[in-house]
């Protein structure tokens, strides 16, 4: 069991359009209630040995804490990169109706 009910997860892609397309897979595939694509940022970092800069795009979704697991695993198998980021941030409050509808979103169907 978590400490938490809902949480935002965060991942980074290489295009605008492959920020969107995951965003919207995800939703509706109903891993996550909402994707939200923000950006394009710069990101330096370290990769094979090499310091790298490039620019991406932020995908932030909401998701219950239940639905992690799919959600991670729709990221992995759906995303370009190798190692693609997929960090999990915790809501720890926030306001009820809208975490309401996070949770209905997100619920499994059938």
């Amino acid at each position: 069991m978590t400490d938490y009910q809902y949480a935002q997860v965060v991942t980074t892609t290489d295009s605008r359009e492959a920020a969107d397309a995951l965003a919207r897979s995800a939703v509706e595939a109903r891993v996550a209630a909402c994707g939200q694509v923000s950006g394009p940022i710069t990101s330096t970092y370290w990769w094979q040995g090499n310091v790298e800069t490039a620019q991406e795009w932020y995908v932030t979704f909401k998701v219950t804490s239940d639905r992690y697991p799919d959600l991670e695993q729709h990221i992995r198998d759906n995303h370009s990169y190798d190692v693609p980021e997929i960090v999990l941030l915790p809501i720890l409050a926030g306001n009820p109706a809208y975490l309401s509808w996070v949770g209905e979103e997100t619920a499994p169907r059938g």
